[in-house]
């Protein structure tokens, strides 16, 4: 039985456009967080801590993404049971020291400290967005929602990464260009304490009117391994972020070793995820219209195409269009897994579900980081790409064979 408040909660975009629009702004600051490192910890680790190791230098993302991978499970987990704007709120916590650590670390084990809670703010912060953004906007227009989402956090990672490729490039690598993680962890601690309020009446509601045949017997399996659906798209998740976690850290190197400029580093870089992020406005309402199936399968078969062809790129602008084309790929992808996983399953377990896909998309950081660091320091830096393009295109062909139109119901 939903109590007299629950009764007056409404679903919608235009319903709750005022919290969603703080949480888009949040989601945006998010996003910066991880932008402040996109263009600069491969050559700070090179330049100030002598690091020449491909390896070594992708550690960071190592310890970033296993960090973020596990916290996104235990915030799925336990987002009924804590809420979910007080794991926003540690999440911001958490955040606070971040950019001071980067500022003025002494050695790169600092540099991996900062990253861990990095990590932990990324899982708390991002995941309880996502989730109140879906509680918030129910089945209509969720595509939209998770577009909108995903699109602030992504534009602003490639937003911040061109800037800090800038502001290094006039004054250094540091301090100044992290002063800005200094000023988004303030602002989302802020917003997140006295303006975002928790969504748990919204999930009372949307669980009275949902499908019983939608309900996992067990989360974890299900979401993991055994419905058909939920295991393609967590598949693709992993593999995506494989890719992603491989160019991070990856591309800075190739571009410098090309002979590049700082700037034109921090141009590359930012294109991947401005299209990525920019994108998903479109592809996010898109996939409230087309097959989400459809949309996973281009989107991952364009990335591992675009991968194979980064390893001939050559040239400034070949370059720039290939990172493009990439962000391309995984802003059709982006969205729709959030959108997808959320079709297949009950309201009452969104939560945890998304958690799981979440662990294993961004254990996918941690596992190109790796690969990454393993194939280049024995085979050269243009066999990474050549083996993780290789993968994408069969996680591709996962979804083609394996994942099925519409809902599964759960088994």
């Amino acid at each position: 039985m939903l109590t007299l408040e629950q009764k007056e909660i409404k679903l919608g975009l235009q319903e709750n456009w005022q919290q969603f629009s703080w949480l888009v702004l949040v989601t945006g600051f998010v996003g910066g967080m991880v932008g402040i490192e996109r263009t600069l910890l491969p050559q700070l680790a090179e330049e100030e801590f002598h690091i020449a190791s491909t390896s070594a230098v992708l550690s960071f993302i190592v310890a970033f993404g296993i960090t973020k991978a596990l916290t996104n499970y235990f915030t799925g987990a336990l987002a009924n049971k804590l809420g979910r704007r007080k794991l926003l709120i540690i999440g911001w916590l958490i955040g606070l020291p971040i950019p001071w650590i980067l500022m003025y670390a002494t050695s790169w084990n600092l540099i991996i400290v900062a990253n861990i809670l990095l990590g932990l703010n990324q899982g708390l912060t991002w995941s309880s967005t996502v989730v109140m953004k879906i509680d918030l906007v129910g089945e209509k227009n969720r595509g939209l929602a998770m577009g909108l989402n995903e699109f602030a956090g992504y534009l602003a990672v490639g937003l911040v990464a061109l800037l800090t490729g800038y502001l290094a490039s006039r004054y250094g690598l540091r301090p100044y260009p992290f002063l800005i993680g200094v000023v988004f962890s303030v602002l989302g601690l802020l917003i997140s304490t006295f303006i975002i309020k928790d969504t748990a009446h919204h999930v009372a509601v949307a669980e009275t009117a949902s499908d019983d045949k939608l309900r996992l017997r067990h989360v974890f399996r299900d979401t993991t391994l055994f419905n058909r659906n939920l295991s393609s798209i967590t598949q693709a998740g992993l593999v995506n972020n494989l890719n992603d976690g491989m160019v991070w850290g990856l591309l800075p190197v190739l571009l410098s070793n090309r002979g590049f400029s700082l700037t034109e580093v921090g141009l590359v870089t930012a294109v991947y995820p401005g299209v990525w992020g920019f994108g998903q406005l479109f592809t996010g309402r898109l996939s409230d219209f087309v097959s989400r199936k459809v949309l996973l399968f281009w989107g991952m078969l364009l990335q591992g195409i675009t991968l194979l062809l980064l390893a001939g790129a050559a040239a400034l602008n070949q370059f720039i269009i290939l990172a493009a084309f990439l962000g391309l790929g995984t802003a059709l992808v982006y969205p729709t897994f959030l959108v997808a996983i959320s079709e297949n399953t009950n309201p009452g377990q969104r939560a945890e579900s998304l958690g799981v896909f979440r662990l294993w998309r961004d254990m996918g950081y941690a596992v190109g980081a790796l690969i990454t660091g393993f194939l280049a320091e024995y085979y050269g830096l243009l066999s990474p790409l050549f083996f993780i393009g290789g993968l994408t295109l069969l996680s591709a062909m996962v979804i083609k064979f394996r994942m099925v139109s519409g809902r599964s119901s759960a088994n």
